[in-house]
């Protein structure tokens, strides 16, 4: 049973209420960011919850069980510091929000209704709309080991073992943003990089990270997605090669056949439904795959 301080429930039942509501956000980078839907600032827990920002929440849904619960917040952007270049950047990506019910003429009078993370972000016409989703919605995410063809492995990590050094290089051209020229890259063959991870080391958009779509011959490079803001000749990044996480490509590429993750020899539906043929070698008995 949830614990109300008695002050706080002494003024929700006196009838007459001076309620506000309150969010805290809390960034992956670990900035703070407090809103506010009362007319005035308020301040308690060393956050400044601004008003004025024109934030606002719909209704919100508690589930029985382990249903997701959640709802929707929608402000303006550049409300409060929210700029279309940070969520553009990844920066509330699964931010979590802390939800306060708060007596704004005694801010010490405060409940906390709820927890949530920030999930799918809509953004349209300098408005954005941010997904709230409850602490149950974890138990939606893979742990463990599956059994499946692909390797469970990330490249590089403790499971798959491979040691990887990030390569320097400069950008010399962009055309749109999606689409890179680097130096420094030229000696490596067309599609190592592809599937891989370009991150901006300077310039406006350091820090900024993407996935590398493909990557072709004389250094040219597309991106899954577009640099926040402006990539400028001269600007460094590191990329990291790519892996489709197959069993061919462990081996040829990387040679680490020995840590794959997955379960290469698996049968598949084309395989169940496969039809032999009279003749047909590899139909004596033995092993398929020696």
């Amino acid at each position: 049973m949830r614990q109300i301080d008695e002050n706080l429930a002494a003024h929700l039942a006196a009838g007459v209420t001076s309620l506000c509501r309150c969010w805290r956000l809390i960034r992956r980078d670990g900035a703070i960011m407090g809103f506010t839907d009362h007319d005035a600032d308020l301040a308690f827990d060393a956050t400044t919850f601004h008003a004025g920002t024109g934030l606002d929440a719909a209704e919100a849904t508690q589930e029985l069980g382990f249903a997701v619960s959640g709802g929707d917040v929608a402000g303006a952007l550049m409300s409060g510091g929210i700029t279309e270049n940070d969520v553009e950047a990844g920066l509330y990506d699964d931010a979590g929000i802390e939800f306060w019910l708060v007596n704004w003429q005694d801010p010490d009078q405060r409940l906390l209704i709820d927890l949530f993370h920030v999930g799918e972000i809509r953004r349209a016409d300098g408005a954005f709309v941010m997904e709230l989703r409850g602490l149950t919605h974890r138990l939606d995410e893979e742990s463990g080991r599956l059994y499946r063809a692909a390797c469970s492995a990330d490249l590089g990590d403790a499971a798959c073992g491979v040691t990887i050094t990030p390569v320097e290089a400069t950008v010399i051209a962009s055309a749109d943003a999606l689409h890179l020229t680097l130096s420094g890259i030229a000696g490596q063959p067309e599609g190592w990089f592809s599937g891989g991870k370009l991150v901006f080391t300077s310039g406006e958009n350091a820090g900024f990270a993407v996935e590398i779509r493909s990557h072709g011959a004389d250094g040219a490079v597309a991106l899954w997605q577009r640099a926040p803001r402006p990539v400028a000749p001269g600007d460094t990044v590191t990329l990291t090669p790519g892996c489709d996480k197959s069993f061919g490509t462990c081996r040829a590429k990387f040679g680490n056949s020995v840590n794959f993750r997955g379960f290469p020899h698996m049968p598949g539906n084309d395989f169940i439904l496969r039809v032999p043929r009279q003749g047909e070698a590899g139909l004596d008995g033995g092993s398929l795959f020696r």
